[in-house]
């Protein structure tokens, strides 16, 4: 699908089912009335799900290895290698990732939140598919606040939300280059959230951070808060009903009743009872954006990067092929205020880099995946701060992301490396606030030089996949120490 028809192709849900049995199965699980308005009669039982997580699939019996997942939180990386394992693509396995990450890490990849992917596929142009809200379409309420925490009429502080656009962009990621129905994506999400996850160091980490807030919202604390007061620990069970319940309508329904039906208007209520400040309008106009990667050269080498909104991207772009400081290349783009693919590229060749830095940047993961056939997709996610506004949208178990007007854009950055003869040799994404563009350059920088992809010495931190003779069947991966990350091979089944 080109990026021309994103709007009215997004715009609709999706309407496959399983059997009526199975359908209503899962909706009386659903714990809000009106999320089960489902009509039911003209529901048939055509199946029409031609891959199942957990059962037989068909997979490449050339294949010896179905690829790799790498990314900052355990058990997201496992989700994404199973997909491999049982015949799913990089894609698949990337979009299955993200929705499993908004269960396991949701202090930087909730649902509320966004991000971008690159991908990379032989024989295509490789392509960025950015799924960020810009300013100009947040909510008036937002637009005009003035502040990160004003009152509303009825008692409530306003934090002002960002549009979810994680959903519809792992959609659009698994729709364009993926092999699976969208609902086994979503599957393994579903069961995380609705069976109970351990928590990782990641997040552990992440809630000890910010605890104090966190438990002050009551939604948050029934989740996060252990029976002693405190808060959950690495080892400790996180549960999450609502969310799971959510997730199931999205797999079943599809990511457009999200945005122009019932579960929109349902977000939209609850994100505002929470002082999200959303508009029914806003989500509407919250498409996805899809463009050419940026590409660069270096000693016969072939760099292809996110494009900007992820201007992260382009930071690390500059800092492979130019060697220049990645923050402050990142720095004179933003204060140009040029935009799109073919501005960033000819800043990438010919810009003049003026210097200076950028204020403390938000919090993001990363993740990275490559199969068997040489397929690569790098990816970022962001809720624009720690846990977004730090308060979740009701019953629908989603922490809110952080309004892009009040918070400085994160820093999303993700490249692929391939050599003169055009195989893959490297898969990079990175988070680490300011230091993410110049730790994913570094990670090229050795992999190009065919050293070991070290632990950065700034807060940066790289999960990579390394193919050091380009054959995809032989790729290693590594993640960082610091973040607790996981490297999972896949083996077919």
């Amino acid at each position: 699908m080109r990026p021309a028809s994103f709007r009215s192709f997004l715009s609709r849900p999706i309407t496959y089912c399983l059997s009526c049995g199975q359908l209503k199965q899962r909706l009386a699980s659903l714990s809000l009335a009106s999320l089960v308005s489902l009509g039911l009669g003209g529901c048939s039982t055509v199946h029409s799900l031609k891959y199942h997580l957990f059962g037989p699939t068909a997979h490449d019996v050339n294949s010896p290895q179905s690829g790799l997942v790498v990314a900052d939180e355990p058990q997201a990386a496992l989700v994404g290698r199973d997909v491999l394992a049982r015949g799913g693509n990089a894609a698949d396995a990337a979009a299955a990732t993200a929705m499993a990450l908004s269960v396991t890490l949701p202090s930087r990849a909730s649902l509320g939140g966004g991000g971008a992917c690159l991908v990379s596929r032989p024989g295509h142009a490789p392509e960025t598919l950015t799924f960020m809200e810009e300013p100009g379409n947040s909510a008036p309420a937002a637009r005009t606040s003035g502040s990160r925490e004003a009152r509303l009429a009825d008692g409530v502080s306003l934090r002002p939300a960002s549009v979810p656009m994680l959903p519809r962009g792992v959609y659009l990621l698994q729709d364009r280059y993926g092999s699976v129905q969208f609902n086994d994506i979503v599957a393994p999400a579903v069961v995380l959230a609705d069976q109970g996850v351990t928590v990782s160091e990641a997040l552990a980490q992440d809630l000890a951070a910010v605890k104090g807030p966190l438990l002050g919202d009551p939604a948050l604390a029934e989740i996060f808060q252990r029976r002693d007061g405190g808060i959950l620990g690495a080892g400790d069970q996180l549960v999450q009903k609502r969310l799971g319940a959510f997730l199931t309508r999205l797999g079943l329904v599809g990511v457009g009743d999200l945005y122009n039906g019932v579960l929109g208007s349902v977000f939209v209520t609850q994100a505002d009872l929470a002082g999200g400040a959303l508009t029914s309008e806003a989500m509407r106009r919250a498409v996805p954006g899809g463009s050419k990667a940026l590409h660069a050269r270096r000693d016969g080498w072939e760099g292809l990067f996110l494009t900007p909104p992820a201007d992260g991207g382009l930071g690390t772009a500059m800092a492979w092929a130019r060697g220049v400081p990645a923050e402050a290349a990142v720095a004179t783009w933003r204060s140009s205020g040029q935009q799109g693919y073919d501005a960033a590229q000819n800043f990438l060749e010919n810009g003049q880099v003026t210097g200076g830095s950028l204020p403390p940047l938000p919090a993001s993961t990363s993740f990275v995946v490559a199969d068997g056939h040489g397929m690569a997709v790098a990816c970022a996610l962001s809720e624009d701060n720690l846990f977004g506004t730090g308060r979740m949208a009701g019953s629908t178990g989603v922490i809110l992301g952080a309004s892009p007007v009040l918070y400085p854009k994160p820093m999303i950055t993700g490249a692929v490396l391939r050599d003169r003869n055009g195989a893959l040799r490297g898969v990079v994404a990175a988070s680490g606030q300011n230091d993410a563009a110049q730790a994913a350059a570094d990670a090229l920088n050795a992999i190009t030089a065919g050293t070991a992809v070290g632990q950065p010495t700034s807060s940066g931190r790289v999960n990579a996949i390394i193919c050091a003779h380009g054959d995809t069947h032989s790729c290693t991966g590594t993640a960082d120490a610091r973040g607790h990350g996981l490297v999972s091979s896949a083996q077919p089944h």
